[in-house]
């Protein structure tokens, strides 16, 4: 599609005036007449962009290279001259001072010299081997894309994870696009074929550069000891990101520089694409999830969506909110003074923000004072975190400045984006050790994200950074996160192999360590046999366990579970993803299964080719518009 809109603004003679065609979906505007290609949303070098007619055969890797547009003239006149006249035998210099000859229509080849510059018109025979040149791009096998849908149904912006993985952001954000293309066409067929599904966008987030354009890396480098040179310079490019972050100077940088880039990425996409009537999502990445998370947490929601829950608010607090109070009192054998706290117009809101000064000014004695007092202590701990609950009252913007500065997040004055997320996908988020780290004990149940009201935390069994989030809503209880389902509708085969014999994993692991390893090896450097294909990998790990006497004779082969048994259990998890699962795990590969550590890095680094995490991503972004999945996945929520 792109070649055809160029060939059309050149043939239509644009190439007079400065015409901009865009390409790569929107991404990149190629001038025509400078040729050349520059990406629109994000800095990089300018690209050459050729007109391509005449092309030659590479010496290694055999594919047809494109002469300049320039010598493709010389070529094409010389060739019309010698079709017209029918005088071949032709003989041009390339301005690489190499020979072309054009024997006939069929044999025209590009001699290599290989004598000294002196010595390049030696005849044919005593230079390089020929090359085969081509007109025209008929019958030249090279997989040219077809192009990406024009509708875009959804925007996605990636900030990017910190450190020095700037440049990998645009790449990896690329491969996101690119599996998801393929997704779409996988699980969303029916949706395509009837034109509701295009595709989505997505545009990475460039935070990194304006952090370091400070001159801070000048102040590094004057400190930085010169031993372990590599190892000192890798901790300056990508952990030291994280004690900015934690940086009272610094940290306004970075939101200041994330949400305006957000902001002017989100206009600058509504600017080139007007029709666009999508949502917006997020995606975070690493630190690159922290920083959108504390932004999220300080974004403010519409006064008009705010006004039915301040209305319920201020009655609450007028009729429910006393007698809450009384509630308290009651409970701390204190009911003679309700009518103290009744007089004063006292809700629960007010009371926890109540000092011992103000009690003793109502009349407390020192006694209930203690009591109340302890008791505003001990809920506060319990719940200390729930900067929202029944509208954005006064005593929650109180409680919204005690979570930012009280529990260790950096005092910062978060901008405010200009459009509300429909959802935020964190992937190896380190979000919860953060929170647990600035001193919070739990998230409230009731609170939600100001203006999103979607949030999956997306993680890699073996990520080294990734942290659970829901373990702090639900403390007392323990459980496993959702199992994200492959993008093809089953479970990894080691994971059924070893789900079958699970109940026998004392006795299998206590006689031979080693045969895990042994089935792990069978699995996952035969899964393309066709044994493997036909669902019988676990039968013959079974049988080799049979004739080792390592299982009972009983056991029988793995066999699919019931849809009973794969059912997840319902958990309450709050309201932070609208009453849905929050955490998710990845299947991890076979071979990744032979050593944790091996594979921690490749296991942060993963989630932007990941068939899996992709196919989530544009499952719950798609649900919001009413559109599922053609099948639905096994063990998805």
């Amino acid at each position: 599609q792109d070649s055809e809109r160029l060939e059309a603004a050149h043939g239509a003679g644009q190439e007079q005036g400065d015409v901009v065609v865009p390409t790569s979906g929107g991404r990149y505007d190629v001038h025509l007449r400078a040729r050349q290609r520059v990406a629109v949303y994000w800095e990089e070098e300018a690209a050459e962009v050729r007109r391509c007619t005449w092309f030659y055969k590479g010496d290694k890797d055999n594919k047809f290279i494109p002469y300049s547009e320039a010598f493709s003239e010389e070529l094409e006149e010389a060739y019309m001259i010698a079709v017209t006249l029918g005088e071949w035998k032709k003989k041009l210099e390339s301005p690489n001072r190499e020979v072309i000859i054009l024997h006939n229509p069929k044999l025209m080849v590009h001699y290599h010299p290989v004598a000294s510059s002196d010595d390049w018109v030696s005849t044919p025979t005593e230079q390089g081997r020929p090359r085969t040149v081509k007109r025209g791009v008929e019958n030249i096998a090279v997989e040219i894309p077809s192009g990406e849908p024009l509708q875009i149904d959804h925007l996605v912006l990636a900030p990017e994870p910190g450190g020095s993985l700037e440049g990998f952001l645009c790449f990896a954000v690329n491969d996101f696009r690119n599996v998801s293309l393929s997704m779409l066409q996988a699980h969303f067929k029916k949706a395509q074929e009837q034109q509701q599904v295009g595709r989505v966008e997505f545009l990475p987030v460039n935070w990194h550069s304006s952090l370091h354009s400070t001159g801070v890396d000048v102040d590094l480098e004057r400190i930085t000891l010169p031993s372990i040179n590599r190892l000192r310079h890798f901790i300056n490019d990508t952990i030291l990101d994280v004690f900015f972050y934690n940086s009272s100077t610094y940290c306004q940088t970075i939101v200041d520089t994330v949400a305006s880039e957000m902001n002017r990425l989100h206009r600058l996409f509504l600017q080139r694409n007007p029709g666009f009537r999508g949502g917006v999502s997020i995606a975070g990445h690493s630190l690159g999830s922290l920083i959108l998370f504390d932004l999220l947490t300080n974004q403010k929601a519409d006064p008009e969506e705010d006004e039915p829950c301040a209305q319920g608010s201020r009655t609450t607090s007028s009729t429910g909110g006393i007698e809450e109070v009384k509630e308290i009192l009651k409970e701390l054998e204190l009911s003679e003074y309700c009518d103290v706290f009744e007089k004063e117009e006292m809700d629960r809101q007010a009371l926890f923000l109540c000092t011992e000064k103000n009690l003793q000014e109502m009349g407390i004695p020192l006694g209930p004072r203690m009591k109340i007092l302890h008791y505003i202590s001990s809920k506060t701990e319990m719940k200390v975190w729930s900067p929202s609950q029944q509208g954005d009252s006064s005593g929650e913007v109180r409680s919204c400045q005690y979570r930012d500065v009280g529990l260790g997040q950096v005092s910062a004055n978060y901008p405010q984006l200009n459009y509300k997320p429909t959802i935020f996908f964190a992937f190896g988020s380190p979000i919860g050790m953060f929170l647990t780290v600035r001193g919070v004990k739990r998230i409230d149940p009731n609170y939600s994200l100001p203006t999103c009201k979607g949030f999956f935390n997306i993680f890699h069994p073996f990520d080294p950074v990734a942290y659970r989030i829901e373990p702090m809503i639900v403390p007392e209880l323990e459980f496993e996160p959702m199992l994200l389902p492959h993008h093809k509708g089953r479970k990894r085969m080691h994971l059924g192999v070893f789900w079958g014999v699970s109940a026998h994993h004392t006795t299998f692991t206590a006689r031979c360590p080693a045969l895990v390893s042994l089935a792990l090896l069978f699995l996952s450097t035969s899964a393309a046999s066709p044994l493997c294909e036909g669902g019988h990998g676990p039968a013959v790990v079974l049988s080799w366990l049979h004739h080792a006497a390592l299982l009972p004779p009983d056991t029988k082969p793995e066999e699919p579970p019931a849809a009973v048994k794969e059912e997840t259990p319902i958990i309450n998890v709050g309201r932070l993803n609208g009453g849905n699962r929050i955490d998710y795990v990845l299947q991890e590969k076979p071979i990744e299964s032979f050593n944790e550590y091996l594979f921690a890095l490749q296991g942060h680094l993963c989630y932007w080719e990941s068939e899996d995490t992709v196919l989530l991503v544009l499952k719950e972004i798609y649900q919001t518009q009413g559109i599922t999945l053609d099948q639905p996945l096994p063990g998805s929520q």
